[in-house]
């Protein structure tokens, strides 16, 4: 991997947009075309309010104007850290009309995490909510404002002293026709990367490729005018916008529902309500759907889809699904990054439990190297390259990360993933290349030991971390969710020997847990899980 030559990306640009991939409208245009096919059909429905497609045109027009006023214009970046809600989904239209570019965050974001995207992004303004389940962060959007001199202007969807008010932006009258409209190969939005070893990078999308990847999702997941969608993940994150997701809704005429929290008796409710056809999940928050819907009393019989992604889905849990749901269990892998396999609704079941599917587009390049970059034969496992129409071209502001994340000829994106092709060519997830434990010199891959693990008919869910060793470099604890009681240390390492693991796989210690600390984009957090484990052995 090296510098990237630019000739490469100027002939890919040029590969996608004779083939039709990449459509000369940006995504405040395709709001447009929407609201004219549309019109007044209801597009989002929120706790106690919805809006039509008209409206929501309206709207994100009203709001750009207002933002413009402000002096918020073409290439300026804005933090826009809105729970799921209708003002998310109107801000983020009214930026993409100025071409302004939102720095979507998520609601967990705190300090550390804008202080690091205001140094980088240099945005000069900040979108956000007075409160929301009790934090402040119109607190937290002042002090960001105090330390960089950039950030001029707050906008809350409350009044307050010192800041604008949102939801006045959206109902004014006004109406700015002379800004500068984007081009549709412009910067829409920046993304945040999944962040499970440190601090988030963030992931430049443009129009034209967003739009992609969310029509593209739309057309592999059959959606249509009858199509009911809950957004239960933070809207923020690319699965719950276009995976197809919001926005992928939007598209076809659909209905998106705003879940306030991914809970399980909010989401039931929702589901009975609303009459919804299809979500998003986490592993984990499927998991626990598992659970909870082994008793709810609502009528969850509307769900056709169920897409599970953001990590590898044990096939155990996975086969639990559609029975338990009478509905279709849809694996989506992919990264913000911009490529996506997802399995197809007529799959057979062995391939929608056991596998991730196949790329979202025909032209998706994609190849299983080993580490120096070399093709690994058919079959075998390696690390995911791929360069497709939704691949970005670079993180933003970060020239030494991209260094190392792509391949200096071709432009291929190091994904850092494990995997391997099926004979029929569908992808397989085995974990992440570096997610690791080297215990005396051996590496031990996390993803083999937690498979083990969860085919205990006691162990609900299982994660493996390394801890800091003397002698051994690393010690391996497991971290478990059980539903049994005999899943003391000395039983799982027998269970695992049982099972033909070496002594050096066997975990060195044993951790029972509730509930999955997560990311802000629903992954397992891995750093927080060696933090619990270390507190306890003080």
């Amino acid at each position: 991997m090296g510098v990237i030559h630019q000739s490469w990306k100027k002939d890919l640009i040029k590969s996608y947009e004779k083939k039709g991939y990449w459509e000369p409208l940006s995504l405040g245009n395709h709001l447009t075309e929407w609201s004219n096919q549309y019109g007044e059909k209801t597009a989002l429905t929120e706790k106690n309010r919805s809006v039509n497609y008209k409206e929501l045109n309206y709207f994100a027009d009203r709001a750009a104007s207002c933002l413009y006023k402000l002096g918020i214009k073409k290439g300026d970046r804005v933090i826009l850290q809105l729970p799921n809600s209708i003002d998310f989904v109107v801000s983020s239209f009214a930026l993409f009309r100025l071409g302004a570019i939102p720095i979507m965050c998520m609601m967990a974001n705190r300090e550390a995490d804008i202080d690091n995207f205001c140094t980088t992004a240099k945005p000069t303004a900040y979108i956000t909510c007075d409160s929301f389940f009790g934090f402040d962060y119109r607190k937290l959007a002042l002090k960001m404002s105090d330390k960089h001199k950039s950030l001029k202007h707050i906008i809350l969807n409350k009044e307050y002293d010192n800041c604008h008010n949102l939801n006045r932006f959206y109902e004014s009258d006004e109406k700015i026709n002379n800004f500068e409209p984007p081009h549709y190969t412009d910067t829409a939005l920046l993304q945040l990367s999944g962040g499970t070893t440190g601090t988030s990078k963030l992931i430049p999308r443009t129009h034209t490729d967003h739009a992609f990847n969310f029509k593209s999702a739309s057309k592999c997941c059959r959606l249509d005018q009858n199509s009911v969608y809950l957004a239960i993940l933070p809207a923020a994150h690319n699965f719950t916008l276009a995976c197809p997701g919001i926005f992928g809704i939007l598209s076809s005429g659909g209905r998106v529902v705003m879940a306030e929290t991914p809970g399980c008796e909010e989401a039931f409710a929702l589901i009975e309500k609303e009459k919804v056809t299809m979500t998003s999940l986490v592993p984990p928050l499927a998991n626990l759907w598992l659970q909870a819907g082994k008793s709810t009393e609502n009528d969850l019989s509307s769900l056709e889809i169920i897409q599970v992604g953001g990590s590898r889905f044990e096939k155990a849990t996975a086969e639990q699904i559609m029975p338990e749901f009478n509905c279709k269990l849809q694996q989506v892998y992919g990264m913000t990054e911009g490529f996506f396999s997802y399995t197809r609704l007529d799959d057979p079941d062995e391939v929608i439990t056991g596998t991730q599917g196949r790329p979202l587009c025909f032209d998706d390049e994609i190849r299983i190297v080993d580490e120096k970059g070399k093709d690994m034969a058919p079959g075998k496992s390696g690390e995911l390259i791929v360069r497709s129409p939704c691949t970005m071209f670079g993180y933003y502001g970060n020239d030494q990360q991209n260094i190392h994340s792509f391949s200096h000829e071709g432009y291929y994106y190091h994904s850092g993933d494990k995997v391997r092709i099926t004979p029929r060519g569908n992808i397989i997830v085995e974990g992440r290349i570096k997610d690791q434990v080297i215990r005396g010199g051996e590496n031990i891959s996390c993803a083999e030991i937690e498979y083990h693990l969860c085919s205990h008919p006691e162990i609900d869910d299982a994660s493996l971390v390394g801890l800091p060793d003397e002698l051994l470099g690393e010690q391996s604890c497991a971290f478990i969710i059980n539903s049994g009681l005999a899943t003391d240390l000395i039983s799982i390492r027998s269970y695992l020997k049982d099972r033909g693991l070496p002594a050096y796989k066997i975990p060195d210690q044993l951790i029972k847990i509730e509930n999955w600390p997560l990311t802000n984009v629903g992954k397992i957090d891995k750093q927080k899980l060696i933090s619990i484990a270390e507190n306890k052995s003080r």
